[in-house]
């Protein structure tokens, strides 16, 4: 990537008011006036929304839209949206992004990472002019079909009216309206891995204009099973490119591979990043269960619920998500999982929305890429295969500044995983159960096995373990983990301290092939049928449901 600065680097006075902005660059100290007439300083902005950085001569961050210099129309498509000013990951990102610098940015889902990105991009796209028909100028991977189609109506919404173009390249789809759009000509492709490399061996697209690489959620991008499928990608795009990477955490296992990619990338923390923790706002209520009991369990959370409200079941198994919906039918409730084909995951993701099936049933595939703001409730009938996993689950709720609630069964079988949940739950001020507590001292959780096994197969469809082939990166800035999510224990008898809405995006998920159908459960059903059930609640809640969704 020598030379980059030639290509890549864009003319900062081009963009109105730009140049004053960020010419008084500061070391990563944050020495320094925040830009746009801010009261605040570098460092007092940076110590209030607990912004880190590393690098060289980091700018400072932007306090305002009007101090960007971004086109009218675009600030006109942010205001209309009703964004009042950056969130503090735009602030921070924006000015390095528009320098053309390598960036790992680290924040907590919700947190605007998809803006954090992609209007700089729109700033490259029309810096550079290139022909469309020839190929995008800007490739964003993502690791799920959902998160993918998100990124796109993103970028649609907010450069529709600079005439940006986008395209979105997912497998559970007819290739055939894809290709069409490419044909037409894209500004910007999303797409997921496996797609993508099924539509560049059939020579269809090509690569060769891209300067703006975009890893979304780069901790799941540069999974093992990714990694192989992440690197024949790049090497269809031009080494003289900009590379940035938006992610929730940045485990230790990842940010060697990530360093292939990056050229003295900068890094750009939001909030605590040493430590995994769960989002404050967020009930966390850990029930140490035996599986015959689960079931039991659940439909009385479902019961204890306010009519109507939005609730995810999170399960290890698609069989198990299958049979969960089907044994919860009179709650509305429908699944979602890697084999179901896209359009019938597109119906229940649009019902689950509309509200007309309130409980979702899913394994992980569910996990990352669902924006939906008014999930009131998260259970985790199953516990997932690590920690980290777990909190990006219970992230589904608790977003947007309002608060959340957590179920989560956990057995003897999870006993590994003890150690660390006690290590969440503690540093979110939550109440830690006995019985967990117990089985953390009989020895579960000491020493977290590794996430990545290097055998498995890549989600989108390709089999592949590590590779040995660099990109002339160097060593990436000093990494950590880095997601927003915490919360405070509710009572296990009750049910309904929740409401309002904090902040999380995207979160973690493995257990299913993103981009392709293929199985992979890593633990037994676990499905006990309780007896004697209470039904006349049940039906109570469903007619109201089934009422209102008729109005």
């Amino acid at each position: 990537m020598i030379g980059m600065e030639e290509e890549v680097k864009p003319n900062l006075s081009q963009y109105q008011g730009l140049t004053s902005s960020v010419s008084g660059v500061s070391s990563a100290r944050g020495h320094g006036s925040v830009t746009g007439g801010s009261n605040l300083s570098g460092d007092a902005y940076r110590r209030q929304h607990e912004i880190t950085v590393t690098g060289d001569e980091v700018p400072q961050p932007f306090s305002s839209f009007e101090s960007t210099g971004f086109p009218s129309e675009l600030l006109r498509e942010v205001h209309n949206a009703g964004f009042s000013a950056p969130t503090p990951i735009q602030a921070q990102s924006w000015p390095i992004a528009l320098q053309g610098r390598d960036i790992v940015a680290i924040a907590k889902t919700g947190s605007g990472k998809t803006l954090g990105y992609l209007v700089p991009g729109f700033m490259h796209i029309k810096r550079c002019r290139n022909d469309s028909q020839m190929g995008p100028t800007v490739l964003v991977l993502s690791p799920t079909r959902e998160l993918a189609t998100q990124i796109q109506d993103e970028a649609q919404k907010f450069g529709g009216s600079s005439r940006i173009t986008c395209t979105c390249l997912y497998g559970g789809a007819p290739k055939g309206p894809q290709l069409r759009e490419i044909e037409r000509g894209v500004d910007i492709v999303v797409a997921t891995p496996g797609r993508l490399n099924d539509i560049l061996e059939m020579r269809r697209v090509s690569l060769q204009q891209v300067s703006y690489l975009v890893l979304d959620e780069a901790d799941r991008m540069l999974d093992m099973g990714f990694e192989p499928q992440i690197r024949k990608i790049v090497k269809e795009v031009p080494t003289r490119r900009q590379t940035l990477m938006y992610t929730a955490t940045w485990p230790r296992e990842v940010r060697k591979i990530a360093a292939d990619l990056l050229v003295n990338p900068v890094q750009v923390n939001i909030g605590n990043i040493d430590e995994l923790v769960a989002n404050k706002s967020i009930t966390q209520n850990v029930e140490v269960l035996a599986p015959m009991v689960k079931h039991r369990r659940l439909e009385q959370i479902l019961r204890s619920q306010e009519p109507g409200s939005k609730i995810i079941v999170f399960c290890s198994t698609k069989k198990m998500c299958d049979q969960l919906a089907r044994n919860l039918s009179q709650f509305g409730a429908a699944s979602i999982h890697g084999d179901k084909s896209q359009a019938d995951r597109d119906y229940v993701l649009g019902q689950f929305r509309s509200g007309r099936s309130p409980v979702l049933v899913a394994t992980d595939v569910a996990a990352r890429g669902l924006d939906i703001k008014d999930i009131r409730v998260v259970i985790n009938y199953d516990f997932p295969t690590g920690v980290e996993d777990y909190v990006h689950r219970i992230g589904r709720t608790g977003r947007a500044g309002a608060t959340g609630l957590a179920f989560t069964f956990f057995g003897d079988q999870d006993s590994k995983h003890a150690s660390d949940l006690i290590k969440v739950l503690e540093g979110a001020n939550q109440q830690v159960p006995a019985e967990l507590r117990e089985m953390a001292s009989r020895g579960g959780g000491m020493g977290r096995p590794r996430r990545w096994a290097p055998s498995s197969g890549g989600y989108d469809g390709e089999h592949g373990g590590r590779t040995d082939s660099g990109y002339g990166g160097r060593d990436g800035g000093r990494g950590g983990r880095g997601i927003s999510t915490s919360s405070s224990w509710h009572e296990k008898s009750g049910g309904r301290g929740y409401g309002h809405e904090s902040s999380d995006r995207n979160d973690r998920g493995f257990h299913d092939s993103y981009d392709t159908g293929r199985s992979r459960s890593r633990s037994p059903d676990r499905l006990n049928s309780a007896s004697g059930r209470d039904h006349s609640p049940v039906l109570s809640f469903h007619e109201l449901m089934m009422k209102r969704n008729q109005q």
